[in-house]
């Protein structure tokens, strides 16, 4: 354990990685259920997709996390990315309007630009690349991307990730149809006694287990995010015995606790649709390759950095050691996870709770990793999860990516402008990468108006000739 992990030379133990590994996941363990839901909500495919999500889910964070443990020997997690992973499942929604293919069909196509992404990252991390792109990109606007994706994420917690269906009609969402309502009685009108019911029943759900996230993070507690899922849930499901007389675990009579490999087999292992990919359009394909890779490098070097500054991890040039093999590590979780099932794996911010417990080696990951693979042993309780419950989480994630917003300079109309549009463009659009794109082309616009064009990188330039002609010239 020494020789591999070097303990006494990162002032730990083995106890300390053992419990730092433990809280890490279960910060972060709500990505579980909440992936597959999240990837699979656009999808008319039943549980045989979900169930090859949630086991691409944990192979995928599991092996990524590992490789960041052998190979770099730090502490941080892995799994697919929130907000990567709403943009894939609206990438696939996409591909389902544009080519006429079945929703299975588009996301085995779209799973191939995941592949290429994560063969793209592996070429830049050898090549020390990556950082070299990320610095080159506007600091405004790379400062801003976190904070946009999380006004989106609150955008579909608050709206398309909980739709509530009646006989007649819906779905009805919380934000548009609850709360937009000019009155409540208007909404039971609109919706029925039913779906009125299970919409209020939805909405306390969420607002409970938000509630109780900020509540039990307030108090320093480890899991804050799991533990308001759970509470959520139960709410949910005490809503659902006493206003419908229904049973919520009626399904686990018959259910198997075997991993459903077969699912996934049929579904997502291994099922790049090559064909697809080629029918979704070069130009198009080039944009979302781009755009996956911006907004990974962005979320995993910042994530990198961020957490190994809490650690004491940079040298006195503020540079991590092992950077090029952390970000190799991103790369191949990623790759695994096109060829597993998911949307791009990417280090999770999470990573920073078992820092603080105390986590300095890669032993803490591993520890992480084994908790995954564990998981996969619980697709049907995990399936029981509401989209209420998830909510929560989600609006609590989207809330804590609003903190880069401090960074940037709003006195500086070249860094103002532009991340404004992006925080409007990203949960209205329901794009990330449209956001990112109009925040490069104003940026770049402003620069040019102002006598700065000296100021904007050659990169930054073909980026926004590239969304240019993604907005206005038809393919």
């Amino acid at each position: 354990m020494e020789k591999l992990f070097h303990l006494k030379e990162n002032g730990t133990t083995v106890r300390t990685e053992v419990l730092a590994g433990l809280t890490t996941f279960m910060t972060m363990a709500y990505i579980i259920a909440l992936n597959p839901n999240l990837l699979t909500n656009f999808g008319n495919e039943g549980q045989a997709l979900w169930n090859g999500v949630f086991l691409a889910t944990c192979i995928a964070s599991a092996i990524g996390t590992l490789c960041m443990a052998f190979l770099a020997n730090k502490p941080f997690v892995m799994a697919p990315g929130m907000g990567l992973n709403s943009f894939f499942a609206a990438v696939t929604a996409n591909i389902v309007a544009l080519t006429g293919m079945t929703y299975l069909r588009s996301f085995q196509s779209a799973l191939v630009i995941i592949f290429i992404e994560g063969l793209v990252f592996i070429v830049l991390s050898i090549l020390n690349v990556r950082e070299k792109i990320v610095e080159a990109i506007p600091l405004g606007v790379r400062l801003g991307i976190g904070p946009a994706i999380g006004l989106m994420l609150m955008n579909i917690g608050f709206g398309s990730n909980v739709g509530v269906y009646t006989k007649d009609a819906g779905p009805f969402y919380m934000m548009r149809d609850f709360f937009g309502a000019l009155t409540a009685s208007f909404a039971q009108k609109s919706m029925g006694d039913d779906g009125y019911k299970v919409m209020v029943l939805t909405v306390v759900t969420m607002f409970v287990g938000l509630f109780t996230i900020i509540a039990l993070d307030f108090r320093k507690v480890k899991g804050a995010v799991l533990y308001g899922m759970i509470v959520a849930s139960l709410l949910y499901w005490g809503g659902e015995w006493v206003l419908f007389s229904t049973n919520p675990f009626a399904g686990l009579k018959d259910a198997s606790f075997v991993p459903p490999f077969q699912d996934m087999a049929d579904t997502t292992l291994f099922r790049l649709d090559f064909k697809g990919f080629v029918e979704i359009g070069w130009f198009t394909i080039i944009t979302l390759i781009i755009t996956f890779c911006i907004i990974d490098m962005f979320d995993t070097i910042g994530t990198l950095v961020g957490t190994a500054s809490r650690a004491k991890m940079l040298d006195e040039k503020g540079n991590m050691p092992k950077m090029k093999e952390a970000l190799l590590s991103d790369a191949v979780g990623t790759i695994c996870g096109s060829l597993t099932g998911t949307s791009t794996v990417t280090t999770f911010v999470e990573s920073a709770s078992g820092v603080e417990a105390g986590g300095r080696t890669g032993l803490t990951a591993v520890v992480a990793a084994v908790l995954f693979l564990l998981c996969m042993f619980i697709a049907p309780i995990a399936a029981l999860i509401p989209a209420a419950a998830t909510s929560s989480a989600l609006i609590y994630v989207g809330i804590l990516m609003l903190a880069n917003l401090k960074q940037i300079d709003f006195s500086d109309i070249s860094q103002m402008i532009p991340v404004a549009i992006m925080l409007l463009a990203m949960p209205i659009s329901g794009s990330i990468g449209h956001g990112i794109g109009l925040a490069l082309i104003t940026y770049t616009v402003i620069k040019l108006c102002t006598k700065q064009a000296k100021d904007v990188s050659a990169l930054t330039y073909i980026l926004s000739v590239i969304f240019i002609l993604k907005f206005f010239v038809a393919v």
